[in-house]
């Protein structure tokens, strides 16, 4: 797949949420995410923190968080969060167009948005039909990145990962213990996030979430 169209769905992320931003009352945006520690509202910041990044601004704010990858995220939240939720809105709303990144891989940008979507979404009962393509991509990235970047490349490599809707099978051991779920189900638990007891299925499943 060409760059751009890649970015061609983290845009229409963007938009989406956006969209479902923009209908939140103020109690709403104080809600708990997924992401834990961190509200709506703190999430939203993030993502604008993250849609603003450079390689050349990561690797400066890295070396001020002293290598530490959560100081590093705490400090784009309370630099984008701004007064108010509409404040904060208008800043994502802003960024949405950008296409820059970090020194990681373009699907990076497709986990971020996909994951956050859903840090967001599912605690106020919003769902979303996520493209296929998005959650699959973002589900490989995750797969094989270290758990100190938010990974679980660990973990899976002692599992196998098989998507329930979508012609995707993940692991590297072919005897290792299974696990069955949607994508986006396998996503939400590489990324360190809570589903509902029967999201997963298979003898792994418990060692995954």
């Amino acid at each position: 797949m060409r760059d751009d169209d890649i970015w061609a769905m983290v845009h229409a992320e963007r938009a989406a949420l956006i969209e479902d931003l923009a209908k939140l009352d103020a109690e709403q945006w104080r809600t708990p995410s997924l992401c834990a520690g961190w509200t709506v509202h703190d999430v939203a910041a993030h993502l604008v923190d993250t849609a603003r990044a450079t390689r050349l601004g990561f690797v400066a704010a890295m070396v001020r968080a002293r290598f530490d990858f959560d100081r590093q995220n705490a400090r784009g939240v309370a630099r984008e969060r701004a007064g108010s939720p509409r404040e904060t809105w208008e800043r994502l709303r802003e960024v949405a167009p950008r296409t820059s990144t970090p020194p990681a891989p373009l699907d990076t940008r497709l986990v971020e948005e996909v994951v956050h979507g859903e840090d967001i979404r599912r605690p106020l009962g919003i769902t979303r039909a996520y493209p296929a393509e998005a959650v699959v991509r973002a589900l490989r990235l995750q797969a094989r990145t270290p758990a100190s970047f938010g990974g679980a490349k660990e973990r899976v490599a002692r599992l196998r990962l098989v998507a329930t809707d979508a012609d995707l099978t993940i692991g590297e051991s072919p005897d290792g213990p299974e696990v069955r779920g949607s994508a986006l189900a396998l996503l939400l638990a590489v990324s360190g996030r809570p589903l509902p007891p029967d999201a997963l299925t298979g003898p792994g499943a418990g060692a995954l979430a």
